[in-house]
C-alpha cells in the first residue's frame, strides 16, 4: 500500500476519533456516519438500539453482517459535588492512571464543559491520601475527581448531572503518525469504523446481502449487536476489532491482521474462519491466528447468546489497548482488502 493511501486512511480515522461517542451517548458520531453513508448513496438507517446500519444488496439469497462498534470507553458522572468538583466512575474498561491528569470533556445535555481529571498534589506527606498512590497502589476512580471551577448553577444549566459522560478532551485525542503507524486514543474502535466506511465505498455487488453495522454500546456488553442480531437473521457475523499486543500472545506488530479462534466469551466458528483464511490466501494477504482471553467482541457475544450460528473476529494488532493505542496502518488496510474479497467471492 502506498503512502498516499496510508495518508487517506490516517485522515479518515482521525476524523472519526474526533467525534466523541462514549457508550450510550453516541449522537456526535451517529450524525457523521449517517451523513457520510447518505453521500455514498447507500441505504442506511439507525435502529432503536442506536446502531447505524448500511445494507448492500447481494446477488444471491442470504445475509452476512460486518460490525465495528462506534462507542468508546470513558467515564460517567456519579455525583456533582461542591466547588465544581465531580465524582466519576468508569464507563467500559477505562482506568484513570491510563488517562493521567489532564483535560476531559463532559458531555452535558445542553453544553460540553471542559474539566481537569485531577489526582491531587504530589508534595504531600502520609497525612494525605495521595501519598499512597505514589508508593504502593494504583490510582482508582474513587481516588480522583474532575475540577471544573463552575458553580452548581452553571453545571446545572449545562446539563451536567449524574449519568453525564466523560471522555478525553478532543485536543488530547487527535492522532499522531509514527511512520506507518497511527497513535491515538479510541482506535478501539474508530479504526474499525473506518474499515466499514471503506467497505461501503468499495463493495458494490456482494454475493449475499451485506450489512455494515456501526454497533452501539459494545463496551458495556455488546448491547447494540445483540439487539441487531436478535432482529436480523444472518448466515454469519464478522466483528472488526483491535487485537492486544502482549507477550502472552503469539502476535506480531506489522501489516498482518489477526483472526481469532477463541476469546473470553467462547470459540469462533471454524468454518467461517476457514473461509476468511481462504479469502486471505487468494489475495496474498498475510494473516495471523490467535486465541486470547481478556477480550470479547460483537461476534463472540452474539454467538454465546445464540443470536448467530457462525461468528468470526478479524482484528489488527494494537499496542496499549484501552489507552493511547498504536496500530500499523497496513494491518487496518489489509482488513479492508480481506473483507472486500470475502464479500465479493463465493467462499
Amino acid at each position: 500500500m502506498n503512502q498516499e493511501a496510508y495518508n487517506q486512511l490516517f485522515t479518515r480515522i482521525e476524523t472519526l476519533v474526533l467525534h466523541h461517542s462514549p457508550s450510550g451517548v453516541e449522537g456526535e458520531i451517529d450524525q457523521y456516519l449517517l451523513s457520510r453513508l447518505q453521500d455514498l448513496g447507500i441505504e442506511a438507517w439507525q435502529d432503536h438500539s442506536g446502531n447505524i446500519i448500511a445494507k448492500i444488496p447481494g446477488k444471491q439469497a442470504g445475509a452476512i453482517a460486518v460490525t465495528a462498534h462506534k462507542d468508546e470507553i470513558g467515564g460517567i458522572v456519579k455525583a456533582v459535588g461542591s466547588e465544581g468538583r465531580l465524582e466519576v466512575r468508569q464507563l467500559g474498561g477505562a482506568f484513570p492512571w491510563v488517562y493521567g491528569e489532564g483535560v476531559v470533556d463532559l458531555l452535558g445535555d445542553k453544553q460540553t464543559i471542559i474539566g481537569i481529571l485531577s489526582f491531587g498534589s504530589r508534595h504531600v506527606s502520609h497525612e494525605s491520601p495521595q501519598k499512597a498512590q505514589q508508593e504502593n497502589q494504583p490510582v482508582q476512580w474513587k481516588d480522583v475527581w474532575i475540577e471544573t471551577k463552575c458553580t452548581a448553577e452553571e453545571l446545572a444549566a449545562a446539563g451536567i448531572r449524574p449519568g453525564t459522560r466523560m471522555v478525553v478532551g478532543k485536543h488530547r485525542k487527535r492522532p499522531i503518525r509514527l511512520k506507518d503507524h497511527i497513535a491515538s486514543y479510541t482506535l478501539d474502535n474508530k479504526a474499525s469504523v473506518a474499515i466499514l466506511l471503506a467497505l461501503a465505498e468499495q463493495v458494490k455487488t456482494p454475493v449475499v446481502d451485506t450489512y455494515l453495522v456501526a454497533s452501539a454500546k459494545e463496551e458495556v456488553g455488546a448491547i447494540g449487536a445483540l439487539y441487531f442480531t436478535l432482529n436480523q437473521p444472518l448466515d454469519a457475523l464478522i466483528a472488526l476489532e483491535i487485537c492486544p499486543l502482549s507477550s502472552e500472545y503469539p502476535i506480531q506488530d506489522g501489516e498482518a491482521p489477526v483472526l481469532l479462534s477463541q476469546d473470553g466469551y467462547g470459540i469462533y466458528d471454524e468454518g467461517l474462519n476457514g473461509e476468511l483464511r481462504q479469502a486471505a490466501a487468494a489475495k496474498d494477504i498475510p494473516l495471523q491466528l490467535a486465541a486470547i482471553s481478556g477480550f470479547g467482541s460483537d461476534a463472540s457475544i452474539a454467538m454465546k447468546f445464540g443470536h448467530v450460528a457462525r461468528g468470526a473476529c478479524l482484528s489488527f494488532p494494537t499496542q496499549n489497548t484501552h489507552g493511547y493505542e498504536i496500530a500499523h496502518l497496513g494491518a487496518i488496510a489489509n482488513c479492508i482488502r480481506l473483507l472486500e474479497a470475502y464479500t465479493m467471492s463465493p467462499f
